[in-house]
């Protein structure tokens, strides 16, 4: 299953990518599950995020590899994939795209952040119970994004 939620945000391309650290990370976890984040090395190619999901009686790993980072003068990207997946994903690849917006106004530079999600579940029936719930935790951060990358630069 494959979802793409786009944000606009005004601040430039690459304040947006400076913003992209773990305190945004932390910021954008889910309420639920809780999230621990364990280990986050950053975004770029190599680096590993490690996550412990609370489910009360048990928890859950979740390490994602960043296996590309691009950078460019009108799209930063970095994508994440998951090694190692808590029980109710086989698959998880994540393309995180920050594009520069053209504007009329000299003054005003804006960033879209677009995130591309691509997964799996053990079975066909429960992508589609999955793709209802990511999509939904994921658009939870469009609000986020525009409080942290919307104040004045």
């Amino acid at each position: 299953m494959r979802f793409v939620l786009k944000t606009k945000v005004d601040q430039p391309l690459p304040k947006v990518w400076e913003g992209f650290n773990r305190a945004l990370f932390e910021q954008l976890t889910p309420a639920f599950p809780p999230v621990n984040v364990v280990r986050f090395d950053g975004c770029s190619r190599g680096d590993l995020v490690h996550l412990q999901l609370n489910f009360f009686l048990f928890r859950q790993d979740w390490v994602s590899r960043i296996t590309d980072q691009q950078t460019g003068p009108e799209e930063i990207y970095f994508i994440d994939k998951g090694i190692q997946l808590p029980f109710f994903l086989t698959y998880w690849e994540h393309h995180h795209r920050l594009l520069r917006l053209p504007s009329e106004l000299k003054s005003r530079k804006q960033t879209v952040i677009v995130d591309e999600v691509t997964f799996r579940t053990p079975f066909k029936v429960t992508d589609y119970l999955f793709y209802l719930i990511l999509k939904g935790q994921f658009a939870c951060r469009k609000p986020i994004y525009r409080r942290v990358f919307n104040r004045i630069y």
